[in-house]
Parts: C-alpha cells; structure tokens; sequence
C-alpha cells in the first residue's frame, strides 16, 4: 500500500492546528484555524476527494484522532463524513486503550514501537495510508523513510513558528513534483514523491559579487 501524507501547509512549514482556534495549542500557538480563509472547493476540496478516493487506511496520532473522533460520527449522511466514518482506521498512542476508541473501525497502535505494525500495513495489497495531519506522526514516518507521496496545500500565509512534518536532522532528501495546481485563493496544491538526486548531486551555488 502506498503511504501518502496530506498537509494544510502554510508558506513557512507549519501544519499545527489548520482547522480551529482549539485544535492544537502546543507551544502557545495562537493561529488555530489559520487555513480557513484561503479554502479553495474546487481546487483544494477536488484534490481532497481524490485522495480519499483512494484511500483504504487512514493513519493518525493520538490529538489527531482524538478530534477527528469527535467531529466525524456526528455528520452521517454527508457522502465524505460517511466514507470517513467506514474507513479502516489506526490510531498510535501510548495513552488511549481500546475501549477509547469509540468511533467505528479504529485499531490501536502501540505508541512505544509503532513501526512494525505501520509496516505491515504497507505490506498489504490495496489502495493508499492516508495520513492526515498527525503532524509528530508524519515527521516519524518521513525520517524513517516510510512515506511515499506527499500531497500539501501549501497557503499564502506565514505562522512563525509552529509544528512541522520535516526533520530538522541535517538530511538531504529529494522530491519530485508529480502534478501541481492553483487555487483562487492562492493556495499551490501540490503532490511531490520521493526521488533520486538528479545526476551529478547538488548544482554549485552562483558567486554573488559585492553588491549582492
């Protein structure tokens, strides 16, 4: 299966708490709900819907579980809260137990050594992991390698500071842009996938004279 990554992104990395004021306030960050003003349906909500589309398993962290837990049961009927709430989902905590997990068809995931159950979840035959927000999760799974597209709505807006999905480890790790698109509201919908070095490695940096 392939494991994708889909991100509310704004301009300078951040991803922590897109959707609401109290969504994630770790650090003091105060922008909750940021995203909201440059949602494009069309553009956005399309690449959205064609994500899902294809989704079987949807991989989250404990916060990220928690809200989406929270908000989802309670829009049945709505085609895309309907194909929310029948997923296959798996949630990697250290701190909920099975009998937390109230909303259909989530598995729990052990928290302290998460990787071989994730996995044998990519071992399987079948669509894509789709992995929503979870921004510590995504920032394991791109260290370890695991992650196989990236799918970020990467909006005109800067935080400041925030959670990121990106390893601040000092590593060098290729991307290729896969397909790209607008929206009206500015927001770059981008799929990227991992990729070898382009021959010859890094290109040499251009020589800036005194006045550059």
């Amino acid at each position: 299966m392939k494991l994708t990554v889909s991100q509310f992104m704004s301009l300078d990395g951040v991803v922590q708490a897109p959707g609401g004021p109290e969504e994630d306030t770790d650090g003091g960050f105060a922008h909750g709900g940021w995203s909201m003003p440059w949602f494009d349906p069309e553009v956005m909500g399309g690449a959205i819907g064609a994500a899902m589309a294809d989704t079987e398993v949807l991989l989250f962290g404990r916060r990220t579980w928690q809200g989406m837990a929270a908000a989802w049961p309670d829009r049945a009927g709505d085609p895309f809260a309907d194909r929310m709430n029948a997923l296959e989902k798996h949630v990697v905590t250290s701190t909920l137990t099975a009998g937390d997990l109230t909303w259909t068809n989530s598995h729990l995931i052990d928290g302290s050594d998460p990787m071989p159950a994730i996995t044998a979840l990519k071992s399987r035959q079948g669509g894509s992991i789709s992995v929503m927000g979870s921004p510590q999760l995504a920032r394991t799974l791109v260290a370890a390698g695991l992650v196989d597209e990236y799918l970020l709505m990467i909006e005109p807006v800067m935080l400041g500071g925030g959670k990121k999905i990106f390893p601040a480890d000092g590593e060098l790790r290729a991307l290729e842009l896969v397909s790209s698109a607008t929206a009206a509201t500015g927001v770059i919908v981008a799929t990227y996938r991992p990729a070898a070095m382009p021959p010859g490695g890094m290109p040499p940096m251009p020589t800036l004279d005194r006045e550059g």
